[in-house]
This record gives structure tokens, sequence and C-alpha cells, in this order.
């Protein structure tokens, strides 16, 4: 795979970069801790431009992004599991990873959309219940935006920083995912109880 997607940037540029992109948020088990330190890495070299490939990768995220929302949104979760559980294992996508990005919807709002572009085998598939439970395509885009930047920005920083030893932030991802998922929870706690203690007050 790591020929395939070098293959890519070298070919392609920018332009490949936002399609390996587009291909990750259709099919999870295409890295994107793999592509975007590369493709800063390229621009540590001068081949390509290092703000040129954070938007590429935004873009590329964005439109991925868009048939799991629409598929959310026509289709629904209980529907979406069941073709998960036919035809997701081609796609390494399974039921329940569906059902988890359809809970934390639930529980979290529409916060998780940004959040969660942050957190690996969450960042693809929240799109779906964002589909589902009707989130208007405005606001999906724009959170969706603000954590895409921020992951792309992360991770083409990471691989322009470290040059030749960029693989090393695939090995970085997953504690600091671990954080995010952590901080995310404890928000999303300390919001329910804010939310509830204004209720409280305002029924006095």
């Amino acid at each position: 795979m790591l020929d395939w997607i070098t293959n890519t940037i070298a070919n392609l540029g920018h332009l490949g970069i936002a399609l390996l992109m587009f291909a990750e948020n259709l099919f999870p088990p295409i890295p994107s801790e793999l592509i975007m330190p590369l493709a800063g890495f390229t621009a540590s070299s001068g081949q390509l431009s290092l703000p040129l490939v954070i938007l590429a990768g935004l873009l590329g995220t964005l439109v991925g992004a868009l048939p799991w929302y629409y598929g959310g949104r026509y289709f629904g979760t209980e529907k979406l599991q069941r073709w998960a559980a036919t035809y997701g294992r081609y796609l390494g996508i399974r039921p329940a990873d569906i059902e988890k990005a359809d809970r934390w919807f639930d529980t979290h709002g529409h916060w998780v959309v940004l959040f969660g572009r942050l957190i690996p085998g969450v960042r693809t598939l929240i799109s779906a219940p964002a589909g589902s439970c009707g989130m208007p395509l405005g606001p999906f885009l724009f959170y969706s935006a603000i954590g895409s930047t921020l992951w792309c920005a992360l991770l083409a920083g990471a691989g322009y920083v470290l040059g030749e030893n960029y693989r090393q932030v695939e090995t970085w991802i997953a504690p600091l995912s671990k954080i995010a998922l952590g901080l995310l929870v404890v928000g999303g706690i300390a919001f329910i109880l804010y939310q509830r203690r204004l209720r409280k007050r305002n029924a006095v």
C-alpha cells in the first residue's frame, strides 16, 4: 500500500493527495496516518506546497464524507448496518462500527462531527449518523471542515518536520487518539451535566 500511495502522490501531486484522502474516507483501511505525513515529507523536499497539501487533504476528506452522509440520510442506520453485515468486510467496515458512530452522535451531538474527525476509526463513519439524524448539510460540512483541517495539518506538519522519519507518525497516532477520545468523553459529560443544571434552574 505504501508504494501505491507514494506513486500516486509522486505522479499526481496535490490532486493525488485529494484523491487518496477521498478514497480513505470511503474505505477506512486506507490510512490517512500514512497519506498526509508522506505528503508533508514530500513538501519538505520542495516538490509540493505544504498549505496546498493540507488544502488537498481537506477537500478530499470533505468530498469523501458525502457518500456516507447521504447514505445515512436516505437509508438510515439500520439499513446501513445490514449493508455492512453483507458487504462491509470488503471495505473493512463492521455493523458495530456504524453502531458505535451512531451512539457517539446521539450522545455528543453535532460537536462529535468536529472532534470525531480527529479519532481514527470514528472519523470516517461519523458521517453516516450525521446524515441519518438529519443534521443539515451546511453545519455538517462546517464542523467537518474544522476537524479535518486540524487533522490534515497535524499529520502533514508532522511529516514535514520529521522528514524521512515520517512513518513514526503512525506509532504516535494511537495514544494521541485515545487522549482526544478521553477529552471528548469528558467534554460531553460536562456538557450534559451543564444542560441538566440549566434546565433545573429554569424550572424553578
